[in-house]
C-alpha cells in the first residue's frame, strides 16, 4: 500500500517561493500519477499539478507558469516548486497518488491515496 508524506510547508509573502516534497513509502512512484491537490478554507479540493507514469506534466489554469512539478532524484520523491506566491495560494496541500486514464488526471476525485497535507499560507 502506498503512502504518501508532504514537507516544505510555511509561510510565505506574497512573491515569495516554496518548495514542497512528497516521499513516498510501499510501491515506487513509478507506477503512479503524483500530483498535488489544494483545499482552501470554505473551498473544495481542488487539482494544481501532477507528474505522470511517463513524466509528462499537467497543470491548473490558475498556477501555470508559477508552479513547476518534478520527480526527484529518487524514484520515491516529487516535487512542487512554487514561485510567485499569491495570497490566493493559501491552503492545505495535499501530494496525491492516482492510476487514472490521462483523460482524468485533473479530476481531484480521481487520487485514492493522499497524504497528511502541509499547510502553506502567502502573506499579502
Amino acid at each position: 500500500q502506498v503512502q504518501l508524506a508532504e514537507s516544505g510547508g510555511g509561510l510565505v509573502q506574497a512573491g515569495g517561493s516554496l518548495r514542497l516534497s512528497c516521499t513516498a513509502s510501499g510501491l515506487p512512484l513509478s507506477s503512479y500519477h503524483i500530483g498535488w491537490l489544494r483545499q482552501a478554507p470554505g473551498k473544495e479540493r481542488e487539482f494544481v499539478a501532477v507528474v505522470s507514469r511517463t513524466s509528462h506534466t499537467y497543470y491548473a489554469d490558475s498556477i501555470r507558469g508559477r508552479f513547476s512539478v518534478s520527480r526527484g532524484n529518487t524514484r520515491n520523491t516529487v516535487h512542487l516548486q512554487m514561485d510567485t506566491l499569491k495570497p490566493e495560494d493559501t491552503a492545505v496541500y495535499y501530494c496525491a497518488a492516482s492510476r487514472v486514464v490521462l483523460s482524468s488526471i485533473r479530476d481531484p476525485n480521481m487520487y485514492n491515496v493522499l497524504g497528511q497535507g502541509t499547510q502553506v499560507t502567502v502573506s499579502s
